[in-house]
């Protein structure tokens, strides 16, 4: 007799076995494997349900057979299924939310607005066409000839810039409505009696006029143009009740009103960088009274476009007047125009969001200092980055150190602006504990030159360029000042897994530096000029 053991295919003691076993409808849903999500347990669910439920009808189980196709796209749809679920579970929660607009509604759902698209500023000399004799008039400029159109070196699309007069260093951002703006003696470029010194702030004027609502209930006006500039709107009320009209001043949160008679709104993004104006309700803040009618003067534009080189601005402006007289006044950028950022990044809310809602309103902690002036918008709209700490000298613990620098592109950082500084520390006087004593201090920046070499396969040459760009950009993302904090050693066993990140990088290595670099707590790091080797193997 011979050892060998004769089989028929597709069938065994088990599967001869089930062809006996019948299941009711109601006992099917217990042969179903719920845990399974991934592509090979949803086939094998299939395949294994198959077999007990239906052992008669199909058993023909090879890879070339229609039934099987149908059940891998079954268990591929089941897959593609689990992963669209696990995602939408994931923006649910900060943690692990990844889309902008799902971190956003969050946020909202606490009363926290992501930041919107800053501006930027550099100052300008104005000057009269033809005349350089001493100037000792006044020079009056409408709200219509304010704005100073040029092409953007970035996209050779228009860029706006609207001129702001300042006050021993300080802007003046004009808390009426619709006004002019006027030069004199006391605004002259330092000894020059023929030059008025002013600012430009990146965007474009756009006003919106209307009616609000006949309902009485919490008004709200929705911007028709954008993207807003962050901090640039400003709303005027006019109507029969005296107590709502007048000026608007806006907040952050409009549950920050410390009365039913605060005069506030809130900016709200919405898509596009649109913006959602909210009054308070009568509760939390005064509502403007129904059918009463409002005047919203903003800027539209932002972003790194605006940051222009010293002199690129050089235009004249029709329709000024000299002492009553019509003047071409001609514009010239004097400095490098800087503090133009986008809109507030995901890593930064996801950050600062929680410390914000944290620190309610108030300043107790260190760790509320830091976030709030982290998170502060200026009066031009520009935003910071700050760390705060306590002096240990005796009896000073009172004392708050804060160190602080402003954003004056996506990637670096500058020293904060007189402006800019008495804004925040305005903005801290009424939520501090009385006992504090509030000092600012500009922060250290340690540029950083990198040198560093990568080694790819040499089948990959002819493609560097392509390979360094993107090496590169990946470099420039990982010392992004949203991402680089006060006091935040670089570890360069970090920065190499950014590096690996691109597929055809074998290894890489920095040159310049042997150790990691430490830094003190009142110090951050920014990246300045990068160089980057090819090397084959």
């Amino acid at each position: 007799m011979s050892n060998s053991t004769q089989t028929v295919p597709f069938t065994g003691v088990g599967s001869d076995f089930m062809k006996l076993v019948s299941f009711v409808d109601n006992e099917k849903s217990t042969l179903i494997d719920f845990t399974a999500t991934d592509f090979a347990s949803l086939r094998a669910g299939l395949l294994n349900y198959m077999k007990l439920v239906y052992p008669l009808d199909y058993n023909n189980f090879v890879e070339s057979d229609l039934g099987l196709m149908l059940v891998e796209l079954v268990a591929y749809m089941g897959t593609v299924m689990s992963m669209k679920a696990d995602m939408l579970a994931h923006e649910n929660f900060l943690h692990t939310a990844k889309d902008r607009e799902s971190i956003r509604k969050l946020f909202q759902l606490v009363g926290i607005s992501m930041k919107g698209p800053t501006s930027a500023q550099a100052t300008a000399n104005l000057s009269i066409d033809g005349e350089t004799g001493e100037l000792d008039g006044t020079l009056t400029i409408p709200v219509a000839n304010r704005v100073v159109s040029v092409i953007s070196p970035q996209d050779q699309q228009p860029l706006n810039y609207s001129l702001y007069k300042a006050t021993n260093g300080i802007v003046d951002y004009l808390t009426t409505y619709g006004a002019d703006i006027s030069f004199d003696q006391s605004n002259w470029f330092g000894d020059s009696s023929s030059i008025w010194e002013a600012v430009m702030l990146e965007g474009a004027f756009a006003t919106q006029t209307g009616i609000f609502s006949n309902i009485d209930t919490a008004q709200s006006i929705t911007l028709d143009e954008g993207p807003v500039i962050q901090n640039s709107v400003q709303v005027f009320v006019s109507g029969v009740n005296s107590t709502t009209s007048g000026s608007y001043r806006q907040v952050n949160n409009i549950y920050q009103a410390s009365s039913t008679n605060d005069k506030i709104f809130q900016a709200v993004y919405l898509d596009n960088y649109k913006v959602k104006l909210v009054f308070g309700d009568g509760s939390n803040g005064k509502s403007p009274t129904p059918k009463s009618n409002y005047y919203v003067t903003y800027r539209v534009g932002g972003g790194t476009r605006g940051n222009t080189p010293d002199g690129f601005v050089n235009a004249t402006l029709d329709g000024p007047t000299y002492d009553g007289d019509s003047s071409s006044v001609r514009v010239t950028q004097t400095q490098l125009a800087t503090g133009g950022t986008g809109a507030e990044t995901v890593a930064h809310a996801k950050k600062y969001g929680p410390l914000s809602f944290k620190q309610q309103d108030r300043l107790v902690s260190l760790e509320d200092y830091t976030a709030f002036a982290s998170t502060y918008v200026g009066p031009a709209g520009t935003v910071g980055k700050a760390v705060a700490s306590t002096r240990k000298a005796y009896s000073s613990a009172n004392i708050i150190d804060i160190f602080i620098l402003e954003k004056a592109t996506d990637f670096q950082l500058q020293k904060a602006s007189l402006s800019f500084k008495n804004g925040l520390l305005e903005a801290m006087s009424s939520k501090k504990m009385i006992t504090d004593d509030v000092v600012l201090s500009d922060g250290l920046i340690r540029t950083l030159d990198l040198v560093m070499t990568i080694h790819v396969d040499k089948s990959l040459k002819g493609m560097e360029s392509g390979i360094v760009a993107e090496v590169s950009q990946k470099i420039q993302k990982y010392f992004l000042s949203d991402k680089i904090d006060f006091g935040d050693s670089i570890v360069f066993s970090d920065l190499m897994r950014v590096v690996f990140e691109t597929t055809e990088v074998r290894f890489s290595e920095v040159d310049n530096f042997k150790e990691n670099i430490l830094v003190d707590f009142n110090e951050v790091v920014q990246l300045n000029n990068l160089v980057i080797n090819v090397s084959y193997v």
